[in-house]
């Protein structure tokens, strides 16, 4: 028969969150599986730590858990920003328990919420939803401008038959070509719209080509680094769609080293993954991570939408279609940037 202290053990260490025990001078004394996975740490390496070397840049919070030992006050915080050490910060929902008994020292049971999941699935669907938005104007927008355009055309042809003047012949010519120019644009603000021929794919391959091209534009103080996990499997993809959209996030990040620097190429695998509303066993990471100036800040939300560009070159269409063909993968793509450094994260399911 099961005894109490090992039922309440079974159930900790079956909880999705994760529940740290301190002891009246903060330091720890029981973490569960869930804390393990989310310190990415084991429990022997954990235990008898300090809470400040656990839990870094929270002074605040640790004053509250200092008074909550002192009152036998609960208290929850919503959102919280952590830093767990080793580059590994998560927002949780920050619940702390004192646990009084008659005789011994108060301690403190903390319960970590992890909500960057739900954070991330908001953010995606937000961001999913824009570029529908988006996308469903520009078509209206397009359907308005390419009628004129192709009327413009076939009236500007008709003309130049009725010409017998070379000279006069050019300036038509000059319409017919504008034209074209127009309806081109116009095609490529609307991105793609073939649907992926999918079959196996090694996204190493595809990197390993868009490097051959970057290389092959002669930028030598440009270095490309790869950071691959051999242990990837294929993907159901279409190879030719997935090395146009790696190509316009990777040729971004090149241009934007005038001064030289680093381009990372970096591969992960992760595990029990929700992509949009679908949770999927294995999704590939895959990172472009450049150490140049950043995106400008005024742009970072919008880099995803047509038009939108940072350089006084560019067309601002690159993002907006690598976009579009990875979320035909059913993918998404995220963007970090600050001064010094981008990290472009495509997902795709497995």
């Amino acid at each position: 028969m099961v005894s109490q202290v090992e039922l309440q053990q079974r159930i900790l260490e079956s909880l999705n969150s994760a529940v740290l025990l301190f002891d009246e001078s903060m330091r720890l004394k029981y973490v569960n599986p869930a804390a393990e996975k989310l310190f990415s740490v084991s429990a022997r390496h954990l235990l008898n730590q300090p809470y400040q070397a656990l839990i870094q840049e929270s002074a605040d919070l640790q004053f509250q858990l200092e008074d909550a030992l002192q009152s036998g006050r609960p208290f929850t915080r919503h959102e919280v920003s952590l830093d767990l050490g080793n580059d590994n910060h998560v927002v949780v929902d920050f619940t702390a328990e004192p646990l009084i008994e008659p005789g011994y020292a108060t301690e403190i049971l903390v319960e970590l919420h992890s909500v960057d999941r739900l954070l991330r699935i908001s953010r995606d669907e937000k961001q999913h939803a824009q570029q529908q938005a988006t996308q469903k104007i520009l078509r209206g927008l397009a359907h308005e401008i390419k009628n004129p355009l192709g009327g413009l055309r076939g009236a500007a042809q008709l003309l130049e038959r009725q010409l017998d003047s070379e000279d006069l012949k050019e300036y038509t010519q000059v319409i017919i070509d504008e034209a074209d120019r127009l309806q081109t644009l116009v095609n490529r603000i609307l991105g793609p719209n073939n649907l992926p021929n999918k079959r196996d794919t090694n996204i190493h391959h595809v990197l390993e080509h868009i490097r051959s091209l970057l290389l092959a534009e002669g930028k030598s103080n440009v270095s490309i680094v790869r950071d691959y996990d051999p242990s990837i499997p294929e993907l159901q993809a279409d190879p030719d769609q997935l090395i146009q959209a790696f190509l316009n996030i990777t040729r971004n990040a090149y241009q934007a080293l005038d001064e030289g620097g680093t381009i990372t190429l970096r591969t992960r695998i992760e595990c029990k993954y929700t992509l949009g509303k679908q949770r999927y066993d294995l999704v590939a990471r895959i990172e472009i991570i450049d150490n140049g100036p950043g995106i400008p800040e005024d742009i970072l939300d919008k880099v995803f939408f047509p038009m939108v560009t940072g350089r006084a070159e560019g067309t601002g269409l690159g993002l907006s279609i690598a976009q579009s063909l990875i979320q035909q993968h059913d993918g998404l793509i995220e963007v970090i940037s600050m001064p010094g450094g981008t990290v472009f994260t495509v997902l795709l399911p497995i």
